[in-house]
């Protein structure tokens, strides 16, 4: 028969009770944690690094800014590249704008119903994709584009060119890109708002100063900033500034919802205007590209590029 194992010998002192195991939170979780609340930090951080990312990827990416295409029409009976029709980018425009270190592309006419060459792509794309749009200068605009007659055959103007940077311009608008007009580019914004132009000022201004002659862009005079414009502000010590004048039309009747912000002093012709309605469309009757080419008395326009780039950056999304 087996014999039962003695209990082994506790000892002359008896053992305490075995005590349980206290799982304690990590020294670096506050006293009052909860799963939930550890759950809400990780998602809350982990939120905060994509939104970081995402936005060092919007702020750093570089600019990209649309020049409109200057027209060249084919001459009749010309050969080779004049019997075309061009479309070309003047550099000094193009230097001016990518002096800030951003990208410039020139924006194409485009033509959906072609029979040689369709394409889906429309001006509603180029103002999707792109930062911002610089309306470069050029032909006359065409006196029918504001419901006018030419008054003599050579102020015709480019009613082609009309049309197709209207429709450019309103879709920058539309997406909420800003724009930056050159002399003929200021007044097709005030066209594009219902304005009128003076289709010649040495004509229909007889007091007026002659705005354009043989000097082309050595041709200048003074310009003055209306209290309260946004040029006033950010020009605050150029009482009467100098810039070129290469220009012998000019906003007539300022468009709907446009404010002067320029002046030339000696008579008053418009030198400058801006939608109160958007974030940033502006039209200078001058060519700021020429002026630090033109000398260091010429008004440094930089402010004015520097404004309408950083209007772009905040209106990229």
């Amino acid at each position: 028969m087996a014999q039962q194992a003695e209990p082994r010998s506790q000892g002359p002192y008896p053992q305490p009770p075995a005590k349980e195991v206290q799982h304690r939170p990590p020294a670096y979780q506050m006293p009052d944690d909860t799963p939930w609340k550890q759950t809400w930090r990780i998602v809350s951080a982990r939120l905060q690094s994509v939104s970081d990312q995402v936005s060092r990827r919007l702020t750093q990416r570089t600019l990209k800014i649309g020049i409109s295409a200057r027209i060249f029409h084919p001459e009749a009976g010309a050969k080779g590249l004049q019997a075309k029709t061009l479309q070309y980018l003047e550099e000094s425009i193009a230097q001016w704008v990518m002096s800030r270190d951003v990208l410039v592309l020139m924006i194409p006419t485009v033509n959906t119903s072609s029979m040689l060459h369709s394409s889906k792509i429309r001006l509603r794309d180029y103002a999707k994709h792109l930062d911002g749009l610089v309306l470069q200068g050029g032909a006359d605009v065409a006196p029918q584009t504001y419901s006018q007659t030419p008054t003599k055959p050579e102020w015709s103007g480019d009613s082609a060119r009309d049309v197709y940077e209207l429709e450019l311009l309103h879709e920058f608008i539309e997406a909420g890109k800003p724009v930056l007009g050159i002399c003929r580019g200021c007044q097709l914004i005030n066209v594009a708002f219902g304005g009128t132009l003076y289709q010649d000022i040495i004509t229909e201004v007889p007091h007026a100063m002659a705005h354009v002659n043989d000097l082309y862009d050595s041709h200048r005079h003074e310009i003055a900033f209306p209290q309260g414009s946004s040029l006033a502000q950010l020009f605050p010590a150029q009482a009467t500034p100098l810039v070129n004048s290469i220009h012998h039309q000019a906003v007539r009747d300022l468009g709907r919802d446009l404010r002067i912000e320029a002046i030339s002093q000696a008579d008053g012709i418009v030198e400058a205007v801006r939608h109160t309605k958007s974030r940033f469309v502006m039209g200078l009757q001058w060519h700021p590209e020429f002026h630090r080419a033109g000398g260091a008395e010429l008004l440094d326009c930089t402010p004015i590029l520097d404004s309408f780039l950083r209007a772009a950056r905040e209106t990229r999304f």
